[in-house]
């Protein structure tokens, strides 16, 4: 059985979104102070990318082995950077690492919507 054409663009969309988010990782200023030492920052970095690659691995099991609660996952976890990126535009306003995560949160979206539209309807199985 081949995969829809849905399926694969929101495969597509979903990895690029998640490159984008590596870039935004790696944007990020890294500079320790007081709020932030570099241990903090290291963790926190580890962290992003272990979420990125966790990520990665959902967006995999939907497109290839069909599971639907990874799209789910993928959904509210978009809802979630939405949330937060309002924060950090409010805080700090617009950097470069927030304008790609404007770009990457715009690709999920649409990669989501092609994921619960057209011929990916009755792709995905519970």
């Amino acid at each position: 059985m081949s995969v829809p054409s849905n399926v694969r663009r929101f495969e597509a969309l979903l990895y690029a979104s998640l490159m984008l988010d590596a870039l935004s990782v790696a944007a990020q200023d890294r500079t320790p102070n007081t709020e932030m030492t570099e241990q903090m920052i290291m963790t926190a970095t580890l962290l992003a990318g272990g979420m990125i690659l966790l990520l990665v691995y959902f967006v995999w099991l939907a497109a290839h082995r069909r599971k639907n609660w990874p799209r789910w996952v993928l959904a509210a976890a978009l809802v979630l950077s939405v949330i937060s990126l309002g924060q950090i535009i409010g805080e700090r306003g617009l950097e470069l690492d927030s304008a790609i995560e404007i770009v990457s949160c715009a690709l999920t979206a649409v990669g989501l919507y092609f994921s619960f539209t057209g011929d990916a309807q009755g792709w995905f199985n519970a």
